[in-house]
């Protein structure tokens, strides 16, 4: 879902190669209805919503497992998109994800590096609607990652709102587009890489018109960028462009566009700029794939469980106490009841969500030992975390806010039969670790059932532990004061 256009492609990856079997794209111009407040206007929302109305069509009887929504820029700055996706995500059937900059990065050059493999060390540019990543990498690994929001719609409407094409309105759009990536210079600098690609429309578009024009052969100079510019000029307005191949959805945004592959141009030394074969949407794909065959302990690679491991060592977790929450949290969740012996996907995912979660419940310690589930929170919510997207960031960022205290600050999130479920486990988890010491899962005993907890106790451990026993009774106490789950401990007196 991305700022200028919705994209829809359905993929097949077998041995190691990637099929596209389908592929629908509208363009919904989502960016361009973000208002003075930074809002997304009624009538750019019901824009998006036809178009995912539409998709879902092609999406239906798909196993939602191996279907995944991502939304980029637009969604990222929309001060009303928890609004917008309330509405959205029941139209298209599917959980919608907002991803980050930098894992949007990461997603291009995922999907760039796995269509048009190479050992060099590349330079992959994108230029969106409302942003711009740049990613240097080699191989299949990014090295470095960088998104800034600046894009063809945005500057489009910002220097050319009236599709006026003047030489001051190209320079002022490049000093503008030029300020965002300033900052960069040395890390992209040309030492760094020895080929530069381009994916995503923009691009696309910019070349198949120097192609068309006779310029150059598809690829990108600076020398057929001015000279596009020149046409620009002269033509003193988008509508008056006459040039070879600009197709009329890409017309009004095509003087950002160019202005920003411009300057990324001049200001990193590119002489020459490929186009590429990826994009994001096929990045998706290929990390979905990874996720499926990790998930089915299969040679797959899920980029979350690096993060979390890399956030425990930067954040110095201690992880044999993470360790123990951790077991025990899942041992008293399991699987719903009924559900059969082996865990239904939305399941599994949700004991993936705990299971990060009582991993990462105490890095907030590395600030405060004070409030530090507080702390926790707002560090996992904002961290930059690869693999992850900002929707699952948040989620697990007001689990790990749930894990002591009252339950008011996470209560419109109790309603959300999972979520209470996970957060009960947890904090119960917490309680019986408290004293950092090995748990004893076998002395507790949870039924979860239609909103009641029920937790029996040994009597024999409940008389050893009446510490524990009386953090419990305060949890029964906690659990009253919101509406959603019971919780009743027996075993106790």
């Amino acid at each position: 879902m991305g700022s200028n256009s919705f994209r829809l492609e359905i993929g097949r990856i077998a041995a190691g190669r990637y099929r596209r079997q389908a592929y629908f794209k509208e363009t919904v111009r989502l960016g361009a209805g973000l208002d003075a407040d930074r809002r997304l206007t009624e009538e750019a929302a019901q824009r998006g919503l036809a178009c995912l109305r539409s998709f879902a069509t092609e999406l239906q009887g798909m196993d939602p497992g191996h279907v995944r929504a991502v939304a980029t820029q637009t969604m990222r700055e929309a001060a009303n998109r928890d609004e917008f996706l309330r509405r959205a995500q029941p139209v298209l059937g599917f959980p919608i994800e907002v991803i980050s900059g930098r894992e949007e990065a990461r997603l291009i050059y995922a999907g760039v590096s796995h269509l048009q493999p190479s050992q060099e060390r590349r330079l992959v540019v994108d230029i969106g609607g409302r942003s711009t990543e740049l990613i240097l990498g080699e191989g299949a690994l990014p090295l470095k990652a960088e998104s800034f929001p600046v894009g063809s719609v945005s500057l489009s409407l910002r220097y050319f709102p009236d599709g006026r094409l003047t030489a001051d309105a190209f320079r002022a759009a490049q000093i503008a587009a030029g300020a965002h990536f300033e900052e960069v210079l040395a890390a992209f600098a040309p030492s760094e890489w020895t080929t530069a690609m381009g994916s995503s429309g923009t691009v696309g578009a910019v070349s198949q018109i120097l192609q068309a024009q006779g310029w150059t052969d598809g690829r990108i100079t600076p020398r057929a960028l001015a000279a596009l510019m020149r046409a620009c000029i002269e033509a003193g307005h988008v509508d008056a462009l006459d040039v070879s191949a600009l197709r009329e959805d890409r017309r009004a945004v095509l003087p950002g566009g160019l202005a920003i592959l411009y300057t990324l141009a001049t200001h990193f030394g590119i002489e020459e700029l490929f186009p590429a074969k990826g994009a994001l949407r096929q990045g998706v794909i290929v990390d979905l794939h990874e996720r499926l065959l990790a998930a089915h302990h299969e040679q797959g690679h899920d980029m979350r469980e690096d993060t979390v491991r890399a956030l425990q060592a930067r954040f110095g977790v201690d992880t044999l106490q993470a360790a123990r929450v951790r077991d025990l949290a899942l041992a008293l969740h399991g699987p719903a009841p009924d559900s059969g012996a082996r865990p239904t996907e939305s399941e599994q995912h949700a004991l993936r969500e705990l299971r990060w979660a009582c991993e990462l419940h105490e890095i907030g310690m590395a600030l405060s030992h004070h409030d530090h589930h507080r702390h926790s929170a707002y560090m996992l919510s904002h961290v930059d975390a690869a693999g992850f997207s900002q929707s699952e960031q948040r989620r697990l960022g007001q689990l790990v806010l749930s894990q002591r205290g009252g339950l008011r600050k996470v209560e419109e999130w109790l309603g959300d039969e999972s979520f209470a479920r996970q957060a009960l486990c947890l904090r119960l988890a917490v309680i019986h670790c408290h004293s950092r010491q090995p748990a004893q899962a076998e002395a507790w005993r949870l039924k979860l059932r239609d909103g009641r907890a029920d937790l029996t106790l040994d009597p024999a451990w409940a008389a050893e532990h009446p510490r524990t026993c009386y953090l419990l009774s305060e949890e029964e106490q906690a659990w009253t004061k919101v509406a959603g789950w019971r919780l009743s401990v027996q075993g106790a007196d």
